[in-house]
């Protein structure tokens, strides 16, 4: 370990788009913050490998706080995107049954949506047809808030007013050791030039690499270092036009939404995530499971091409539930939880964090005030 110590007021673990969100508000309130982060550039983790959906807040079980913060987070992006210029798309997604069999857990996601404040419209094949006459269903849900958004273009923009509220984001920072007591932290920097803060307060944003982080912590509670399991999904992109403009869902499987249809912001289509439980972080593409998504997109698209399917990347879900566990919340652990001051850990940190990303920042910061 260095022998060199800096005091510095609040260091953020993580440079995700959650971390630099949660950075933004700290510094936009009065903090001296510093953002650590492992790799040589931002974003490079989770919030790099996922769909970039702007979730509307349908699936999550009422008072839960990824329904919470996913309706108020979705509400907050947009007008975040709005204000600042970030590129982004309100595009609206269909949620279909494959067959009648599958109308029921339609109704049921509908009622759940209700009670999260989300109103969605329930169509039948006829309208389905009308609308998106290559979708083969028996009925459908229409999302008319969810949307798609720049996550490169958004991190550049918190990280930007960051940066402009004196906050400082050091690269190629990892921490590699942590200690808790007496009202401060320290944390021991790895990398070209090593050295230990000494922080009055700590948010624990590392994504992936929160829960390993927690897990060595001294000083944490053991109660308070809770078990991740990883669920890797892999994406398929597609290659020239497709019909859509709107997002497409099926009805959701165990661990995830089921392969689904997203859009980038020039029209591109790309399908996934699949769910694939692994043991340790593993980004590999296996173009073998092309057929096993064009049999899962031709239930409800009996028009694609699978030769046009082609392997894009794969993103990994921190869950804090694995494959039997059902499911898991967010965890936002403050002092009134673990006993620490000026702690926060953010674990299971997943969809739709990044949707929810602003306001995670608020909740950190209240709790932080």
């Amino acid at each position: 370990m260095s022998t060199e110590v800096l005091q510095t007021q609040t260091v953020v673990i993580g440079a995700g788009v959650v971390g630099l969100a949660i950075a933004r508000a700290l510094a936009i309130a009065g903090q001296e913050v510093i953002v650590l982060e492992g790799a040589g550039r931002f974003g490079e983790g989770i919030s790099s490998r996922n769909s970039e959906v702007i979730h509307a807040g349908i699936y999550y079980p009422q008072g839960s706080l990824k329904a919470e913060l996913c309706v108020e987070g979705r509400q907050r992006l947009y007008e975040y995107c709005r204000t600042h210029k970030v590129e982004h798309r309100k595009c609206g997604k269909w949620i279909v049954a494959a067959d009648e069999s599958q109308n029921g857990k339609l109704w049921d996601i509908q009622a759940a949506a209700a009670r999260n404040g989300v109103e969605l419209a329930l169509h039948d094949a006829d309208r389905i047809t009308r609308e998106i006459p290559e979708i083969r269903a028996s009925s459908g849900l229409w999302s008319p808030e969810t949307g798609i958004v720049d996550s490169h273009g958004l991190m550049l923009s918190l990280l930007g007013e960051l940066e402009d509220a004196g906050g400082q984001l050091a690269l190629r920072s990892p921490l590699v050791a942590a200690e808790s007591g007496n009202h401060w932290h320290l944390l021991h920097v790895g990398g070209d030039h090593p050295l230990t803060l000494k922080a009055q307060n700590v948010i624990n944003a590392a994504g992936l690499g929160a829960v390993p982080l927690a897990n060595t912590w001294a000083g944490l509670p053991d109660e308070y270092k809770p078990k991740q399991w990883f669920a890797r999904g892999v994406y398929f992109s597609y290659s020239g036009q497709t019909p859509f403009k709107t997002l497409i869902y099926p009805v959701p499987e165990p661990g995830g939404l089921g392969v689904h249809l997203t859009l980038d912001l020039a029209g591109q289509a790309r399908f996934g995530p699949d769910v694939e439980w692994i043991d340790k972080e593993d980004y590999t593409v296996d173009s073998n499971r092309q057929e096993t998504f064009a049999s899962s997109i031709r239930q409800w698209w009996p028009g694609l091409d699978p030769a046009r399917l082609q392997p894009a990347y794969a993103g990994i879900r921190p869950k804090l539930a694995g494959p039997e566990g059902g499911f898991a919340d967010f965890r936002i652990d403050g002092p009134e939880d673990h006993g620490l001051p000026g702690l926060v850990n953010l674990f299971g940190i997943e969809s739709p964090g990044l949707t929810s990303c602003l306001a995670i920042a608020e909740r950190v910061t209240a709790i932080l005030a």
